[in-house]
């Protein structure tokens, strides 16, 4: 039996890849390592919470002792690393979280892998998963590829790029077996509603103004994220060490074109009168250093290792939307007080 840690599992990707990997593979134990911080919710595992071959473990990535001492205990043979600080407006009002998290944490996790696995590297693999935005901004064309040099322009995506290096540098250095995929935007169910697509839905639901920064014409490559567990599957299975493979859903959404095709689809679900939801939309002021454009090339994984997107975004919307829309005690209970502070804060929003 493999013991495979995954880190951040009670986060948004990570409970789906942690779902996958504990239903998918009976014969491996699946350690879900996380912090439980504010997106973390054990509510996103029930269904496996008593699955025989799965644990769950309450830890820090940024503290090395625990790290080290959890590596020497399961002798962990394989690390899929998703625990990240991953909201960029969150970057911005506080940059030290993110290098703290996905730099030194992602270092304590190398250097505990390096440690474990020192004596014979073959049969294990350090999976990082990381983001396009590490890549920073495009134009009006083009798409990133998994040679395109990084640009990070926020203290969340440059934390991310670190990162991605030092997982190289461990590679290079020190011989040890790595794997990064870089991901575009991911939507679906058990999203944390600070991210686009779970606030809207949330506000239109309660009747809130929906905030589009800037003109709304930011552009961003969606990619649903059952999809990308798979790829995530697929990549840890096949894809060749020391590679990189770039996911994206082949699928470019201007902000206010995605907005107002959730507006359309959120009144048909509550039989709302068309054109409803859109007088909710309220254009804010921009954040700092806000990209134009991501656009990945996923032909790599697609050529490689077989995989493309199930459905098409707009298949996606319309699950995700009835997922929030049949549970709606989750949304209760992520959307704490301290949540709405954050979000009447980040947006300014008074009406």
């Amino acid at each position: 039996m493999k013991n495979i840690l995954i880190t951040g599992g009670a986060g948004f990707i990570g409970s789906h890849v942690v779902r996958l990997f504990v239903n998918k593979y009976p014969d491996s134990h699946i350690f879900n390592l996380d912090a439980l911080t504010y997106a973390g919710n054990l509510e996103n595992l029930k269904d496996v919470e008593q699955a025989p071959n799965y644990t769950f473990i309450k830890a820090d990535i940024n503290d090395p002792d625990v790290i080290q001492n959890l590596f020497d205990t399961h002798q962990f043979q394989n690390v899929i690393h998703l625990a990240a600080e991953s909201h960029v407006d969150r970057s911005i009002t506080d940059p030290l979280s993110f290098l703290k998290t996905n730099i030194f944490g992602t270092v304590n996790l190398l250097n505990a892998s390096k440690e474990c696995w020192k004596s014979n590297y073959e049969d294990h693999l350090f999976y990082h998963i990381s983001t396009d935005e590490v890549y920073g901004t495009l134009g009006t064309s083009g798409l990133f590829t998994e040679s395109t040099a990084y640009d990070p322009n926020s203290p969340y995506s440059a934390s991310k790029a670190s990162s991605d290096h030092f997982v190289r540098a461990y590679g290079e250095t020190y011989g040890l077996p790595y794997v990064i995929s870089n991901c575009s935007n991911n939507y679906g169910p058990n999203q944390f509603p600070e991210k686009l697509i779970p606030l809207f839905i949330n506000n239109i639901i309660e009747s809130k103004p929906l905030p589009v920064y800037g003109d709304g014409n930011y552009t961003r490559d969606w990619l649903y994220v059952i999809d990308h567990a798979n790829a995530i599957d697929l990549t840890f299975q096949k894809g060749k060490r020391g590679e990189t493979y770039n996911v994206g859903g082949f699928n470019e959404w201007k902000n206010i074109d995605l907005v107002k095709l959730l507006c359309d689809l959120m009144d048909e679900k509550l039989n709302k009168k068309p054109g409803n939801s859109q007088k909710l939309i309220r254009f804010v002021k921009n954040r700092p250093g806000h990209d134009l454009r991501y656009a990945i090339d996923a032909s790599k994984i697609n050529s490689e290792l077989g995989w493309k997107p199930s459905v098409t975004f707009e298949e996606g919307l319309s699950k995700t939307i009835d997922w929030y829309l049949e549970n709606k005690n989750w949304l209760k209970n992520v959307t704490t007080g301290a949540y709405q502070d954050y979000y009447n804060k980040q947006y300014k929003i008074t009406n």
